[in-house]
């Protein structure tokens, strides 16, 4: 018998399989668009999520030389505008000050999507709306095929984790593929630390 370690492992690879490398392709695509048009990369999310885009931001601006921006990376910005704004506003408050354009994009990583019915993620699901206002692109990596992001996106990528455990394969995801992208030869400006010293 298995044990837990060795069926989350396998698992994960079994879902990397099903993953659409040309949906990977095209986000990598989209971002050197925006490279060459020295435009901004936001990258959202929410709980583990925010923590996964202020990780990304470090890697796109580090790496890739994108200016890449995270709302959460300014807490005292981001709490005075939940405390001001409300939560479901407080994303696109904090993109309005970037006067975002159609040589931007949004990179939204979330596990549902958001969903307005059920009153989740509004502030990501505002967020989409005020880029799509704006011509922004719209890029996602979710968990879900029935929330907001995935259909209203340029580029998603769907993270088929089944049923259960959706959270930690998704934002586990996440993190793969920034890496796969800022690593991705489109992209990729400067080598890592541990590599250069080869």
């Amino acid at each position: 018998m298995k044990t837990f370690s060795e069926e989350f492992l396998d698992r994960l690879i079994e879902i990397s399989y099903k993953i659409t490398p040309n949906d990977i392709e095209n986000m990598a695509k989209c971002i050197h668009k925006t490279k060459i048009n020295k435009g901004n990369l936001f990258i959202i999310g929410v709980g583990g999520s925010a923590s996964n885009s202020s990780h990304s931001v470090n890697d796109f601006r580090k790496i890739c030389e994108i200016n890449a921006f995270s709302p959460f990376d300014n807490v005292s910005e981001i709490t005075a505008r939940i405390n001001d704004d409300g939560w479901d506003n407080s994303i696109v408050g904090w993109m309005r000050m970037f006067f975002p354009c159609e040589n931007d994009v949004l990179l939204v990583y979330s596990v549902g999507g958001g969903s307005e019915e059920k009153n989740v993620s509004v502030n990501i699901i505002n967020a989409i709306k005020f880029a799509k206002s704006k011509r922004t692109k719209v890029l996602s990596i979710v968990g879900k095929k029935d929330g907001y992001a995935y259909y209203n996106s340029d580029v998603a990528i769907h993270i088929p984790s089944g049923k259960d455990m959706v959270t930690p394969y998704t934002e586990s995801f996440h993190s793969i593929i920034s890496h796969l992208l800022v690593s991705h030869p489109l992209l990729q400006q400067n080598q890592t630390k541990w590599e250069s010293l080869e």
